[in-house]
């Protein structure tokens, strides 16, 4: 061997990469990708005249109404997000350190539960309009106007409340990265706090806000349990009701196709912004520091980074609470307990096969950093922009088809009916939430591939060892709080996901999410505090880990 190959090692190991990787890599993509062209083969197969009746009688309300919320959202988070992470790396002022943590809470409050807490809050029995009537002498609601928190400026505030967490993350992660070389050398040409955010700051941190604005989108969009409640038909609802209500597959999959087309716009302004995410940092410049504030302008400050934690957390929180706390009997109720089962059981299936195939994309991309592998790890994850509603009628397509194959060829072939075995089961719900959140398992492992040097494949290489022991031999052992992680994540995602879930699942079968949903349906939102207390619960874990960090890098 020459002196060249010696001094690199990296290229000629991945020339020699395995085919098994890339091609393990191409099958889970196709699996993954596979509810999407379910979708797009049944909208072009069904009758059109389906597409006619809803273009004319659903479809224009819908999208207008699914425009105005998705640019609402947009731009109050937008707005909430940087302000907030603004004041929090810019200045210093009681309860800064505290307040920065604490802004991240809302992220484990989902949709649906905040829009069932608000609905209880602001009815005119809540305690809201209750103390309005006290107040002002009211006797009923005709002596009065309050606004009506079913209505599309509820699901607006319900919704921007509980995720302006997303542009909050990505703008105060940016905002410290880019310290005293930004904001400092602008202070020292006299500029202020406002003009350098305005001058400075925010141009440089736009790549990162239009992926936090894109994440509020793609969840809205996700959302059903929510707009239901609050009376606002989106397209999501729409395909729902499609579905269900009328008994149309091929139109809800047809007005699904179209939904695509505004998903898939929202991914390419995602990439977009994350191609231009570019940063040129030193070491040493740290965070800018921080300036003082005193009297009103420190008192503002603090109220300006409590109002979002007060209205996305804390008050949904202490309703649903309130609530649990007058049904204590409920935590043990053989209904709940049979559906925490069968929630951990679904959520920890779609866990390990998420971090599975995960692992295997991300080890394929290290071991074969090739374009086409890349490009095969990305297409496996585009389930995250997907609304759960979307991948629910793409999974069932292909999963009743098999289920009808085998059982005509069982009753052909031994007279025995399977029935259905895939379509019928929470095994179409693990399938759903594994391609749902697939990106979160295969983004923390390749964050932990990232962490080990490539020098440890090279030297259980040189020593004889194949890829897959090295992997199994070297790399896992150090790869398990990244792997626990990823398993986490998908956890908690699938137990508080409802979308995907109240399609797919079969009858009598549920999940802490939908006996929320159901009992929510029926006007019963007392009922369905024991689990959704138990669902935040749950949904801390990963939102704690996220303030835990958050710290250490402070």
């Amino acid at each position: 061997m020459s002196a060249t190959e010696i001094n690199t090692p990296t290229r000629i190991f991945r020339r020699v990469a395995p085919a098994p990787l890339t091609l393990a890599a191409g099958a889970i993509a196709a699996l993954m990708l596979l509810p999407l062209a379910a979708i797009v083969w049944l909208a072009f197969t069904s009758d059109l005249s389906s597409l006619a009746h809803l273009a004319t009688t659903v479809l224009p309300g819908a999208a207008r109404r699914t425009f105005w919320l998705l640019l609402l959202n947009g731009l109050i988070t937008g707005v909430v997000g940087v302000m907030t992470a603004w004041l929090v790396v810019s200045f210093d002022f009681p309860f800064r350190r505290l307040l920065s943590s604490l802004l991240v809470l809302p992220l484990a409050m989902p949709i649906y539960l905040a829009a069932y807490a608000f609905g209880e809050f602001l009815d005119f029995t809540g305690p809201v309009q209750t103390l309005y009537r006290s107040i002002f002498g009211f006797q009923s609601a005709r002596d009065y106007y309050f606004p009506d928190i079913r209505s599309l400026g509820g699901a607006v505030l319900v919704m921007s409340a509980v995720l302006y967490p997303y542009v909050y993350l990505t703008a105060r992660a940016v905002f410290a990265m880019q310290g005293r070389n930004a904001a400092e050398v602008a202070r020292t040409l006299g500029a202020g706090r406002w003009r350098v955010l305005r001058r400075v700051q925010f141009p440089m941190a736009r790549p990162a806000i239009i992926v936090g604005v894109t994440l509020v989108l793609m969840e809205s969009l996700n959302d059903i349990g929510a707009v239901q409640y609050l009376g606002v038909n989106t397209l999501t609802f729409s395909i729902y009701e499609t579905w269900l209500n009328r008994g149309d597959l091929g139109g809800a999959a047809q007005l699904s196709a179209i939904m695509l087309v505004f998903v898939l716009g929202l991914i390419l302004l995602e990439r977009l912004a994350r191609r231009n995410q570019r940063y040129a940092t030193s070491r040493a410049s740290g965070e800018a520091a921080r300036q003082r504030l005193a009297g009103a302008k420190a008192a503002l400050a603090t109220l300006s980074c409590t109002i979002p934690v007060v209205i996305g957390f804390l008050v949904p929180a202490l309703v649903l609470l309130d609530f649990a706390l007058k049904r204590l009997d409920d935590f043990a109720s053989a209904r709940l307990l049979e559906a925490l089962v069968t929630s951990i059981t679904v959520s920890g299936l779609a866990a390990i096969v998420a971090v599975i195939f995960g692992l295997t994309l991300a080890y394929a991309v290290r071991s074969h950093a090739s374009p086409r592998t890349r490009s095969l790890a990305r297409l496996a994850s585009l389930g995250y922009a997907i609304p759960g509603t979307v991948l629910a009628i793409g999974v069932l397509i292909p999963l009743a088809g098999l289920d009808n194959w085998t059982d005509g060829l069982m009753r052909a072939s031994f007279g025995i009916s399977t029935g259905l075995v895939l379509s019928g089961s929470g095994l179409a719900i693990v399938y759903a939430c594994t391609a749902r959140f697939l990106a979160m398992a295969e983004g923390s492992v390749d964050s932990g591939f990232q962490k080990l040097s490539p020098n440890l494949d090279m030297a259980a290489r040189t020593l004889g060892r194949t890829p897959l022991k090295a992997l199994f031999a070297v790399l896992l052992p150090n790869m398990r709080p990244a792997l626990w992680t990823a398993a986490l994540l998908v956890f908690i995602e699938t137990l508080k996901e409802l979308s995907a879930t109240i399609l797919l699942r079969p009858f009598n079968f549920n999940t802490l999410a939908t006996l929320v949903y159901e009992d929510a349906s029926r006007a019963e939102v007392e009922s369905a505090s024991v689990p959704a207390i138990i669902i935040i619960l749950a949904g801390l874990i990963p939102v704690l880990l996220v303030s835990r960090s958050m710290d250490r890098r402070s």
